[in-house]
C-alpha cells in the first residue's frame, strides 16, 4: 500500500485478458480515483487554429486506406499500384481545392516543413536572379526561421511591416519587391494569431509585375475561405482543416524556377487519403460553417470588449477569418490566464509572453504595435456549440478579475 497526501492509494490489479489463454496482454482493473476531478467543467476546445478535431470523413477514409493503401506506392506490383492510385486521387482533391494541377501537389510531413521546402526551393531555383527574400513581418515562425538561416548563409531578407490591424503595408512591399535582386517573396493568406486576411490579389499583382515568385502560406485559409490565385508556391497543413497531424501540402506551379532542397520524406498513403477526405468535406461545408462561426466570433469580439475592462481586441474586424478572434488583457500574465481558463475547461491559445513554448512576446503582436500581455486566441471549429461560446463569455470576466486581484490590481 502506498500513501499520498494522507490518502491510501491501492496499486492497480492486473488480470489476464478473458480471450487470451496465455494471459497476454494484461488488462488493468483499476478503480482508483480519476486523475481529473469529477467536479471539473466539461472541456471546451477552442484552439482550431492550432489543430481542428479530426473530421469524421477523415477517420472513415483513414480506416479504409489502412486496409487498401498500406503498400509502398513507388513499387510496381499490384498492391503498390493501388496505393499509388489512392495517393494520386488524394493529390487531385487537394489540387481542386487550391486551384492547381494534380501533378503540382506534393504531400510533406507538415505545414512548417512545406514552408521550409517551398522557400528554399525558390531561393535555390532563383539564385541567379538575386539573393533577397521579401516577407511580411508577421509570417509563421517556420518562414522567419528559414529567412534567418538564409541570411546566415550569406543571403538577404527584407521584412515588410504591417499596420495595427495586421494588414501588409502594400507601399513598402512594392518598394521591396521592385528593388532588384529579389529571389522570392512570402506572404501568408491569413494570419494564424489574429486572423487578418492579407490583400493577396494586390500582392500577387505586384510580384507578377516585378517578376518575383510568391509563396503563400495558406495554412489558416484552406478549407475555410477561398485562396486567391496568383501564387507560385502554396503551402498548407491538414490538421488545420480537420485532417490528421503530420500531413502538409506543398504545391509548386509548373514553370516556376524551383530547385528542391532535399528529397521529401514519404507521407503514409492512408494519412494523405484522410487529409484529402477531410478537405473535401471542409470545402463543401465552408460557406455554411462560416455562416455559423462569423456571428459567434462577432459576439465574442463585442462581448469581451464590453465586459472585460482594459482589453484590446486585435486584428481586422472585417477582413478576417470567420473562426478566429484574439484579444489582450492589460495587467494579466498570459500564461496564468491560459492556466486559469484551462482549469475551467477552456482550451485556448496565446501569443503573449511567457507561454509554454517561449518567453518572448508574440512577434505578430509586436509587429502590429498592439497589446501583447494577457493575450488569448479563440478559434472555433465544426464541433463548437453556441453553448460553449456562451459559457466562455460568462466565465472570462471573473477569471480575468481574479487574476488581476491576485496581482493587486482592482477597481478597474
Amino acid at each position: 500500500m502506498v500513501t499520498a497526501n494522507d490518502e491510501t492509494v491501492r496499486p492497480a490489479t492486473v488480470r489476464p485478458a478473458d480471450d487470451d489463454p496465455d494471459g497476454r496482454p494484461p488488462l488493468v482493473d483499476d478503480d482508483r480515483p480519476p486523475l481529473v476531478d469529477d467536479d471539473r467543467p466539461p472541456p471546451v476546445y477552442l484552439d482550431a487554429a492550432s489543430a481542428a478535431p479530426l473530421h469524421p470523413a477523415a477517420r472513415q477514409a483513414l480506416q479504409a486506406a489502412l486496409d487498401d493503401g498500406w503498400a509502398d506506392p513507388d513499387k510496381l506490383y499490384g498492391v503498390s499500384r493501388r496505393s499509388r492510385q489512392l495517393l494520386e486521387a488524394a493529390c487531385a482533391v487537394i489540387a481542386e481545392a487550391i486551384g492547381c494541377r494534380t501533378e503540382e501537389v506534393t504531400f510533406t510531413p507538415g505545414g512548417a516543413d512545406a514552408n521550409r521546402r517551398g522557400l528554399l526551393g525558390l531561393l535555390r531555383g532563383r539564385r541567379r536572379f538575386g539573393d533577397a527574400l521579401v516577407h511580411s513581418s508577421i509570417e509563421h515562425s517556420s518562414v522567419l526561421h528559414t529567412a534567418a538561416a538564409h541570411v546566415a548563409a550569406g543571403g538577404r531578407a527584407v521584412s515588410v511591416p504591417v499596420d495595427r490591424l495586421g494588414r501588409l503595408d502594400l507601399g513598402a512591399f512594392r518598394d521591396a519587391v521592385t528593388a532588384g535582386g529579389v529571389a522570392a517573396a512570402a506572404v501568408m493568406s491569413a494570419n494564424h494569431e489574429v486572423g487578418t486576411l492579407q490583400p493577396l490579389d494586390e500582392v500577387a499583382a505586384l510580384c507578377a509585375e516585378a517578376g518575383v515568385p510568391l509563396l503563400v502560406d495558406a495554412a489558416q485559409s484552406v478549407g475555410r475561405v477561398p485562396v486567391p490565385a496568383g501564387w507560385s508556391v502554396l503551402t498548407a497543413s491538414a490538421r488545420k482543416w480537420g485532417g490528421p497531424a503530420g500531413v502538409g501540402v506543398l504545391a509548386v506551379r509548373a514553370g516556376v524556377r524551383y530547385d528542391a532542397p532535399d528529397p521529401v520524406p514519404p507521407v503514409p498513403v492512408p494519412l494523405a487519403v484522410a487529409a484529402a477526405a477531410a478537405l473535401r468535406a471542409a470545402v463543401a461545408a465552408a460557406a455554411a460553417e462560416a455562416g455559423r462561426r462569423v456571428p459567434r466570433v462577432d459576439r465574442i469580439r463585442t462581448t469581451v470588449a464590453a465586459t472585460v475592462p482594459d482589453v484590446e481586441v486585435v486584428g481586422d474586424p472585417v477582413h478576417r477569418l470567420p473562426n478566429l478572434v484574439t484579444f489582450s488583457c492589460l495587467y494579466v500574465d498570459g500564461e496564468a490566464l491560459l492556466h486559469a481558463l484551462d482549469r475551467r475547461g477552456f482550451a485556448v491559445s496565446s501569443g503573449s509572453s511567457c507561454t509554454s513554448s517561449t518567453l518572448d512576446p508574440s512577434h505578430v503582436l509586436v509587429a502590429m504595435g498592439v497589446l501583447s500581455h494577457g493575450n488569448v486566441r479563440v478559434s472555433l471549429h465544426r464541433e463548437t456549440k453556441q453553448a460553449d461560446v456562451d459559457r466562455f463569455l460568462a466565465e472570462l470576466p471573473g477569471i480575468v478579475a481574479a487574476l488581476r486581484a491576485q496581482a493587486g490590481v482592482t477597481d478597474l
